[in-house]
């Protein structure tokens, strides 16, 4: 009896002979026993195969949503050209984006904010009901001097020796905009007031031109923001067409003919805002015209190992000097 139950424990089996047989047999070892692990072995297969079964259908869903995200870019790809060719205000605001103010949040009534602590805030009223935002700011070696001071100081400044340069920036965002603002503090470095505001137009003694292009048009068509159209039939009518339509045009090619006065224009080769051959091409077109036979007409590019792209011109050690020389004076610094 002992021996018998030894034999039952060794085994696993529930009788005697069972340790024998399966020992004997090899089909009876690699079968599976429902007595001792019947329910609990088929419970665990389950699970496995519910799960098998969930990956194809999850990876379905994935799919779905993925077509479906698909379709809905492909349909906004379709709508934008309908769109902007069918509503004039949308296109005034894509070439103005004077809807746009960055940096948020900032209060163009203290440029000391900015770090511009010799700078006055002030208004034109052109006409009734209208008015401009206008920065003055003084040669920085005046700081200390504009501490406190209000209008008629920075008024009176204006007498002195050091030249005045009127900044009219670009399209989108405001004076306060960081590369502008950097602009204005270098220029102020280098000794000249810098006025900068909302503009509609003045007639200056000289043309400082950064990063142009010649006309809407064809900026419009180099800009990046056209790439996934420009290729395609009905660019033209769709976007280009549409523009000109809407009397924005921005035709400097144009207005170099009605221009007597000294012009600089100053690229960055590495510019995908405004491509660098627009800029190019502007010089070539100012340097023909009748109007400026006589006046200074200089370009002067920016190596793309410089990386100063579209807005960074202002970081050039040689500013100081391009503009010195252009203006015919001395560095405003040693005067």
């Amino acid at each position: 009896m002992r021996k018998r139950t030894n034999s039952l424990t060794d085994t696993g089996t529930g009788t005697g002979t069972g340790g024998s047989l399966l020992d004997s047999d090899p089909d009876l070892k690699q079968r599976p026993s429902r007595g001792a692990a019947g329910p609990a072995a088929e419970d665990r297969e389950e699970p496995g195969d519910d799960r098998s079964m969930a990956k194809p259908f999850r990876r379905l869903g994935l799919l779905g949503k993925l077509k479906r995200t698909v379709l809905w870019l492909l349909l906004l790809y379709v709508s934008i050209p309908f769109i902007i060719k069918l509503c004039p205000s949308i296109q005034a605001k894509l070439v103005f984006l004077n809807f746009v103010r960055m940096p948020f949040f900032i209060d163009l009534k203290r440029p000391l904010d900015q770090g511009l602590n010799h700078t006055h805030n002030f208004y034109l009223e052109p006409e009734a009901g209208l008015k401009i935002g206008v920065w003055h700011t003084v040669p920085a070696q005046m700081w200390r001097e504009a501490q406190g001071k209000q209008g008629d100081w920075f008024d009176a400044t204006l007498s002195s020796a050091h030249p005045v340069i009127l900044y009219l920036h670009g399209n989108a965002g405001t004076r306060g905009g960081d590369h502008r603002v950097q602009l204005y503090k270098v220029l102020s470095s280098l000794g000249y007031h810098v006025i900068t505001f909302d503009y509609r137009g003045s007639p200056p003694d000289s043309l400082i031109l950064e990063s142009p292009f010649t006309n809407i048009r064809e900026e419009a068509k180099s800009h990046p923001f056209s790439m996934v159209y420009r290729y395609l039939p009905g660019f033209d009518w769709f976007f280009l067409d549409a523009i000109t339509a809407n009397n924005i045009r921005f035709a400097s090619d144009e207005n170099m003919n009605h221009i007597s006065c000294p012009v600089l224009i100053l690229h960055a080769e590495d510019d995908s805002v405004v491509p660098f051959h627009l800029g190019k091409k502007l010089y070539t077109l100012a340097s023909q015209s009748k109007t400026l036979i006589g006046h200074k007409v200089q370009f002067v590019p920016f190596p793309s190992s410089l990386n100063y792209k579209h807005k960074f011109i202002y970081r050039s050690p040689e500013l100081s000097n391009i503009l010195s020389d252009f203006f015919g004076t001395a560095d405003p610094n040693t005067q």
